[in-house]
Protein backbone atom coordinates (compact mmCIF):
# COMPACT_ATOMS: atom_id res chain seq x y z
CA UNK A 1 0.00 0.00 0.00
CA UNK A 2 1.44 3.36 -1.05
CA UNK A 3 1.84 6.09 1.58
CA UNK A 4 1.76 9.73 0.48
CA UNK A 5 2.91 12.86 2.27
CA UNK A 6 0.96 16.11 2.07
CA UNK A 7 1.30 19.54 3.61
CA UNK A 8 -1.81 20.25 5.73
CA UNK A 9 -1.09 23.99 5.53
CA UNK A 10 -1.42 24.05 1.75
CA UNK A 11 -3.42 20.94 0.82
CA UNK A 12 -6.97 22.10 0.05
CA UNK A 13 -8.40 18.79 1.24
CA UNK A 14 -7.19 19.23 4.82
CA UNK A 15 -9.75 21.70 6.26
CA UNK A 16 -12.67 19.65 4.96
CA UNK A 17 -11.12 16.41 6.20
CA UNK A 18 -10.61 17.77 9.72
CA UNK A 19 -14.05 19.40 9.79
CA UNK A 20 -15.78 16.13 8.84
CA UNK A 21 -13.73 13.49 10.67
CA UNK A 22 -15.42 12.43 13.91
CA UNK A 23 -12.15 12.03 15.84
CA UNK A 24 -10.51 15.26 14.72
CA UNK A 25 -9.73 17.83 17.42
CA UNK A 26 -8.62 21.43 17.52
CA UNK A 27 -5.04 20.14 17.46
CA UNK A 28 -5.51 18.74 13.94
CA UNK A 29 -6.71 22.03 12.50
CA UNK A 30 -4.91 24.22 9.99
CA UNK A 31 -5.06 27.00 12.58
CA UNK A 32 -3.17 25.08 15.28
CA UNK A 33 -0.56 23.92 12.77
CA UNK A 34 -0.14 27.45 11.42
CA UNK A 35 0.46 28.82 14.93
CA UNK A 36 3.11 26.13 15.47
CA UNK A 37 4.82 27.11 12.22
CA UNK A 38 4.76 30.82 12.94
CA UNK A 39 6.01 30.51 16.52
CA UNK A 40 8.47 27.64 16.42
CA UNK A 41 9.17 27.05 12.74
CA UNK A 42 7.86 23.47 12.87
CA UNK A 43 7.04 21.96 9.48
CA UNK A 44 3.82 19.87 9.62
CA UNK A 45 3.33 16.88 7.35
CA UNK A 46 0.41 14.46 7.06
CA UNK A 47 0.89 10.86 5.94
CA UNK A 48 -2.00 9.14 4.20
CA UNK A 49 -2.89 6.29 1.87
CA UNK A 50 -5.18 8.62 -0.11
CA UNK A 51 -3.63 9.55 -3.49
CA UNK A 52 -3.13 13.30 -4.07
CA UNK A 53 -5.89 13.56 -6.67
CA UNK A 54 -8.47 11.75 -4.52
CA UNK A 55 -10.53 12.69 -1.48
CA UNK A 56 -8.58 12.55 1.79
CA UNK A 57 -9.94 9.70 3.91
CA UNK A 58 -7.20 9.09 6.48
CA UNK A 59 -4.08 10.72 7.89
CA UNK A 60 -1.58 10.87 10.71
CA UNK A 61 -0.21 14.39 11.09
CA UNK A 62 3.18 15.15 12.64
CA UNK A 63 5.61 18.04 12.92
CA UNK A 64 9.34 17.75 12.39
CA UNK A 65 11.41 19.22 15.21
CA UNK A 66 15.06 19.92 14.47
CA UNK A 67 16.94 20.66 17.66
CA UNK A 68 20.61 20.59 18.62
CA UNK A 69 19.43 20.24 22.22
CA UNK A 70 16.77 17.51 22.09
CA UNK A 71 17.37 15.89 18.70
CA UNK A 72 15.65 15.61 15.35
CA UNK A 73 12.29 13.90 15.61
CA UNK A 74 8.67 13.73 14.49
CA UNK A 75 5.93 14.50 17.02
CA UNK A 76 2.18 14.12 16.63
CA UNK A 77 1.72 16.91 17.67
CA UNK A 78 3.91 19.43 19.51
CA UNK A 79 2.24 21.09 22.51
CA UNK A 80 -1.00 19.20 21.80
CA UNK A 81 -2.52 17.40 24.77
CA UNK A 82 -3.56 14.62 22.41
CA UNK A 83 -3.62 13.93 18.68
CA UNK A 84 -5.62 10.91 17.62
CA UNK A 85 -4.50 9.20 14.37
CA UNK A 86 -7.33 9.91 11.92
CA UNK A 87 -7.29 6.44 10.42
CA UNK A 88 -10.25 4.07 10.55
CA UNK A 89 -8.91 0.92 8.88
CA UNK A 90 -6.10 -1.19 10.32
CA UNK A 91 -4.47 -1.74 6.92
CA UNK A 92 -4.13 2.00 6.32
CA UNK A 93 -2.83 2.62 9.84
CA UNK A 94 -0.30 -0.21 9.59
CA UNK A 95 0.95 1.06 6.23
CA UNK A 96 1.46 4.59 7.56
CA UNK A 97 3.15 3.54 10.81
CA UNK A 98 5.41 1.11 8.92
CA UNK A 99 6.39 3.98 6.62
CA UNK A 100 7.28 6.13 9.64
CA UNK A 101 9.22 3.25 11.23
CA UNK A 102 11.32 2.87 8.08
CA UNK A 103 12.10 6.59 8.09
CA UNK A 104 13.30 6.37 11.69
CA UNK A 105 15.30 3.21 10.97
CA UNK A 106 16.99 4.93 8.03
CA UNK A 107 18.25 7.68 10.31
CA UNK A 108 15.97 10.46 9.04
CA UNK A 109 14.80 11.08 12.62
CA UNK A 110 15.86 9.87 16.04
CA UNK A 111 12.30 8.84 16.89
CA UNK A 112 8.63 9.41 16.19
CA UNK A 113 6.19 10.18 19.00
CA UNK A 114 2.42 9.67 18.96
CA UNK A 115 -0.20 11.04 21.36
CA UNK A 116 -3.33 9.00 20.67
CA UNK A 117 -6.41 9.88 22.67
CA UNK A 118 -8.64 6.85 22.32
CA UNK A 119 -6.64 3.85 21.19
CA UNK A 120 -3.17 2.50 20.65
CA UNK A 121 -2.49 2.00 16.93
CA UNK A 122 -2.09 -1.68 16.08
CA UNK A 123 1.21 -2.94 14.75
CA UNK A 124 3.19 -0.94 17.34
CA UNK A 125 5.03 -3.85 18.91
CA UNK A 126 8.35 -1.96 18.76
CA UNK A 127 6.81 1.19 20.18
CA UNK A 128 7.10 1.89 23.89
CA UNK A 129 5.26 4.15 26.27
CA UNK A 130 6.98 7.45 26.90
CA UNK A 131 4.50 9.11 29.22
CA UNK A 132 1.13 8.68 30.90
CA UNK A 133 -1.32 11.42 31.83
CA UNK A 134 -4.86 11.88 33.01
CA UNK A 135 -7.28 13.53 30.61
CA UNK A 136 -10.68 14.94 31.61
CA UNK A 137 -13.80 15.49 29.52
CA UNK A 138 -17.08 16.98 30.70
CA UNK A 139 -20.42 16.26 29.05
CA UNK A 140 -22.36 19.53 28.93
CA UNK A 141 -25.64 18.02 27.74
CA UNK A 142 -27.38 17.89 31.17
CA UNK A 143 -29.38 20.89 32.33
CA UNK A 144 -27.39 23.73 33.84
CA UNK A 145 -28.66 23.17 37.37
CA UNK A 146 -27.73 19.47 37.09
CA UNK A 147 -24.20 20.38 35.97
CA UNK A 148 -23.86 22.67 38.99
CA UNK A 149 -25.11 19.94 41.33
CA UNK A 150 -22.48 17.56 39.90
CA UNK A 151 -19.75 20.02 40.91
CA UNK A 152 -18.13 19.45 44.29
CA UNK A 153 -20.14 21.27 46.96
CA UNK A 154 -17.25 22.81 48.89
CA UNK A 155 -14.49 23.18 46.29
CA UNK A 156 -16.61 24.41 43.37
CA UNK A 157 -20.16 25.40 44.36
CA UNK A 158 -19.20 27.30 47.50
CA UNK A 159 -16.21 28.93 45.80
CA UNK A 160 -18.35 30.14 42.90
CA UNK A 161 -20.71 31.73 45.41
CA UNK A 162 -17.72 33.18 47.28
CA UNK A 163 -16.44 34.76 44.06
CA UNK A 164 -19.86 36.25 43.44
CA UNK A 165 -19.99 37.68 46.98
CA UNK A 166 -16.54 39.14 46.49
CA UNK A 167 -17.93 40.77 43.36
CA UNK A 168 -15.22 39.41 41.08
CA UNK A 169 -15.75 40.74 37.58
CA UNK A 170 -15.30 38.50 34.53
CA UNK A 171 -14.50 39.49 30.98
CA UNK A 172 -13.85 37.53 27.82
CA UNK A 173 -11.99 38.82 24.81
CA UNK A 174 -9.13 38.63 22.35
CA UNK A 175 -7.65 42.12 22.46
CA UNK A 176 -4.00 42.91 23.01
CA UNK A 177 -4.95 44.06 26.51
CA UNK A 178 -6.51 40.66 27.26
CA UNK A 179 -3.38 38.90 25.99
CA UNK A 180 -1.07 41.02 28.11
CA UNK A 181 -3.17 40.63 31.26
CA UNK A 182 -3.22 36.86 30.80
CA UNK A 183 0.52 36.72 30.09
CA UNK A 184 1.26 38.66 33.29
CA UNK A 185 -0.70 36.04 35.24
CA UNK A 186 1.03 33.26 33.31
CA UNK A 187 4.43 34.65 34.26
CA UNK A 188 3.40 34.59 37.92
CA UNK A 189 2.16 31.01 37.59
CA UNK A 190 5.17 29.67 35.72
CA UNK A 191 7.52 31.39 38.17
CA UNK A 192 5.58 29.69 40.99
CA UNK A 193 6.25 26.38 39.25
CA UNK A 194 9.87 27.41 38.59
CA UNK A 195 9.67 27.06 34.81
CA UNK A 196 9.70 29.67 32.01
CA UNK A 197 6.44 30.86 30.44
CA UNK A 198 5.49 29.93 26.91
CA UNK A 199 6.44 32.69 24.44
CA UNK A 200 4.03 35.61 24.25
CA UNK A 201 4.19 35.19 20.46
CA UNK A 202 2.66 31.73 20.79
CA UNK A 203 -0.54 33.14 22.24
CA UNK A 204 -0.64 36.00 19.74
CA UNK A 205 -0.20 33.55 16.85
CA UNK A 206 -2.91 31.28 18.22
CA UNK A 207 -5.26 34.24 18.44
CA UNK A 208 -4.46 35.46 14.92
CA UNK A 209 -4.73 31.95 13.45
CA UNK A 210 -7.90 30.84 15.24
CA UNK A 211 -9.86 34.09 15.23
CA UNK A 212 -13.17 33.84 17.09
CA UNK A 213 -12.45 30.21 18.07
CA UNK A 214 -9.82 31.49 20.53
CA UNK A 215 -10.70 33.42 23.64
CA UNK A 216 -9.28 34.53 26.95
CA UNK A 217 -11.47 34.70 30.06
CA UNK A 218 -10.24 36.82 32.96
CA UNK A 219 -11.47 37.28 36.51
CA UNK A 220 -10.57 40.50 38.32
CA UNK A 221 -10.87 41.89 41.84
CA UNK A 222 -11.28 45.66 42.02
CA UNK A 223 -9.94 45.95 38.49
CA UNK A 224 -6.89 43.73 39.14
CA UNK A 225 -6.70 40.47 37.10
CA UNK A 226 -6.40 37.52 39.48
CA UNK A 227 -7.02 34.50 37.20
CA UNK A 228 -7.33 33.69 33.52
CA UNK A 229 -7.93 30.77 31.16
CA UNK A 230 -7.38 30.25 27.44
CA UNK A 231 -10.18 28.40 25.63
CA UNK A 232 -10.22 27.00 22.10
CA UNK A 233 -13.27 25.84 20.17
CA UNK A 234 -13.59 23.07 17.60
CA UNK A 235 -17.06 22.06 16.42
CA UNK A 236 -19.04 20.96 19.51
CA UNK A 237 -16.01 20.92 21.84
CA UNK A 238 -14.57 23.69 23.97
CA UNK A 239 -10.95 23.02 24.95
CA UNK A 240 -9.35 24.40 28.09
CA UNK A 241 -5.70 24.81 27.12
CA UNK A 242 -3.97 27.20 29.53
CA UNK A 243 -4.68 28.61 32.97
CA UNK A 244 -2.92 31.18 35.14
CA UNK A 245 -3.56 32.89 38.45
CA UNK A 246 -2.24 35.12 41.20
CA UNK A 247 -1.81 32.86 44.23
CA UNK A 248 -2.52 35.72 46.63
CA UNK A 249 -6.18 35.65 45.55
CA UNK A 250 -6.80 31.90 45.33
CA UNK A 251 -9.18 32.01 48.28
CA UNK A 252 -11.61 34.22 46.32
CA UNK A 253 -12.74 31.40 44.01
CA UNK A 254 -11.70 33.01 40.72
CA UNK A 255 -10.80 29.76 38.93
CA UNK A 256 -14.01 27.91 39.86
CA UNK A 257 -15.94 30.98 38.72
CA UNK A 258 -14.14 31.10 35.36
CA UNK A 259 -14.81 27.43 34.68
CA UNK A 260 -18.44 27.69 35.74
CA UNK A 261 -18.91 30.67 33.44
CA UNK A 262 -17.22 28.75 30.62
CA UNK A 263 -19.65 25.87 31.13
CA UNK A 264 -22.66 28.20 31.11
CA UNK A 265 -21.54 30.11 28.01
CA UNK A 266 -20.64 26.89 26.20
CA UNK A 267 -24.12 25.48 26.75
CA UNK A 268 -25.72 28.68 25.52
CA UNK A 269 -23.83 28.42 22.21
CA UNK A 270 -24.57 24.74 21.56
CA UNK A 271 -21.26 23.26 22.70
CA UNK A 272 -21.62 19.67 23.90
CA UNK A 273 -18.20 18.88 25.42
CA UNK A 274 -15.64 20.62 27.60
CA UNK A 275 -12.18 19.11 27.09
CA UNK A 276 -10.23 19.93 30.25
CA UNK A 277 -6.96 18.66 28.81
CA UNK A 278 -4.20 16.54 30.25
CA UNK A 279 -2.73 16.51 33.75
CA UNK A 280 0.48 14.85 34.88
CA UNK A 281 -0.39 11.79 36.94
CA UNK A 282 1.51 13.14 39.93
CA UNK A 283 -0.32 16.49 39.83
CA UNK A 284 -2.97 15.40 42.28
CA UNK A 285 -4.18 18.94 42.93
CA UNK A 286 -5.03 19.63 39.30
CA UNK A 287 -6.56 16.18 38.82
CA UNK A 288 -8.75 16.64 41.90
CA UNK A 289 -9.90 20.07 40.72
CA UNK A 290 -10.99 18.66 37.35
CA UNK A 291 -12.66 15.68 39.03
CA UNK A 292 -14.63 18.11 41.19
CA UNK A 293 -15.95 19.93 38.14
CA UNK A 294 -17.81 16.70 37.38
CA UNK A 295 -15.61 15.63 34.46
CA UNK A 296 -14.88 12.05 33.48
CA UNK A 297 -11.25 10.99 33.81
CA UNK A 298 -9.35 8.60 31.54
CA UNK A 299 -5.73 7.68 30.88
CA UNK A 300 -3.72 9.26 28.07
CA UNK A 301 -0.61 7.34 26.98
CA UNK A 302 2.08 8.72 24.69
CA UNK A 303 3.99 6.32 22.45
CA UNK A 304 7.42 6.49 20.88
CA UNK A 305 9.24 4.53 18.19
CA UNK A 306 11.77 3.10 18.82
CA UNK A 307 10.96 2.00 22.33
CA UNK A 308 12.54 4.65 24.61
CA UNK A 309 13.88 1.85 26.83
CA UNK A 310 15.94 0.52 23.91
CA UNK A 311 17.54 3.75 22.72
CA UNK A 312 19.08 6.70 24.49
CA UNK A 313 16.98 9.82 23.88
CA UNK A 314 18.49 13.23 24.49
CA UNK A 315 16.65 15.40 27.00
CA UNK A 316 17.11 18.72 28.76
CA UNK A 317 19.79 18.12 31.39
CA UNK A 318 19.13 18.19 35.13
CA UNK A 319 15.61 19.54 35.48
CA UNK A 320 15.96 20.12 39.23
CA UNK A 321 19.05 22.26 38.76
CA UNK A 322 17.39 24.18 35.94
CA UNK A 323 14.37 24.94 38.15
CA UNK A 324 16.63 26.38 40.83
CA UNK A 325 18.15 28.70 38.23
CA UNK A 326 14.74 29.66 36.79
CA UNK A 327 13.49 30.59 40.26
CA UNK A 328 16.03 33.40 40.51
CA UNK A 329 15.94 34.83 36.99
CA UNK A 330 14.53 38.34 36.49
CA UNK A 331 11.25 38.41 34.57
CA UNK A 332 12.78 39.56 31.29
CA UNK A 333 15.37 36.76 31.39
CA UNK A 334 12.78 34.14 32.32
CA UNK A 335 10.65 35.27 29.36
CA UNK A 336 13.68 35.16 27.06
CA UNK A 337 14.54 31.67 28.34
CA UNK A 338 11.05 30.44 27.47
CA UNK A 339 11.33 31.94 23.99
CA UNK A 340 14.60 30.05 23.52
CA UNK A 341 13.73 26.69 25.10
CA UNK A 342 10.18 25.89 24.01
CA UNK A 343 11.08 25.36 20.36
CA UNK A 344 13.38 22.54 21.54
CA UNK A 345 10.70 20.87 23.68
CA UNK A 346 7.70 20.31 21.44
Amino acid sequence: MTVYACDPLTDRRWPTFVREHALASVFHTHEWLEALRRTYGYAPVAYTTSPPAERLTNAIVLCEIKSWLTGRRMVSLPFADHCQPLVEHDADRDAITAHLHRAVDSGAWEYAEFRPLRSIPPGERSTGQTGAYCVHRLDLSPALDVLFQHCHKNSIQMMVRRAEREMLSCETGTSDAHLRKFFSLLLLTRRRHRVPPQPFEWFRNLLESMGDRFRISLASKDGRPVAGIVLLRHRETLVYKYGASDARFHNLGAMPLLFWNAMREAKSTGIRWLDLGRSACDNTGLITFKDRLGADRSTLTYLRYPDPEKVRIRSVTNIKMAKRVFAHLPDRWLIATGRLLYRHIG
